[in-house]
């Protein structure tokens, strides 16, 4: 498989390893959720903090941020009073969710299995 990197601010590799280094940022509680809720459309910020829930506006920011830092997520800003942004996804955004969509369908169509798995494991541990 090629190695393609990506160079750090000091001209070395940020991760050598590109698979760890993507699936590490997309890989967290909140980016894929945070992914998915964009894929019905450019959204605002409280927007998205009601459509997610549970996560905090500290971690949707932080989330938001990293997603626009790897190329995930468009960051729009309006110059007006009150200041509107929007977050709306990338290109790069939108090719991901080919995929991302068949992991969400593969762990919905085998979660029970998984359940399953799990409580034979713990019924067989001493």
């Amino acid at each position: 498989m090629a190695k393609t990197n990506l160079l750090a601010a000091d001209g070395g590799f940020e991760q050598p390893c590109p698979i760890r280094d993507v699936l590490d940022r997309i890989g967290d509680q909140w980016s894929f959720l945070v992914l998915a809720s964009l894929d019905g459309g450019t959204k605002r910020f409280n927007e998205l903090m009601r459509e997610l829930g549970d996560i905090s506006k500290q971690m949707l920011s932080l989330t938001l941020k990293r997603l626009e830092e790897d190329g995930f997520v468009r960051r729009t800003v309006y110059a007006e009073v009150p200041p509107k942004v929007e977050y709306d996804l990338t290109p790069l955004g939108r090719s991901f969710l080919v995929p991302m969509k068949g992991l969400v369908a593969w762990a919905d169509d085998h979660h029970r299995l998984v359940c399953e798995a799990r409580a034979h494991y713990r019924s067989s541990m001493p």
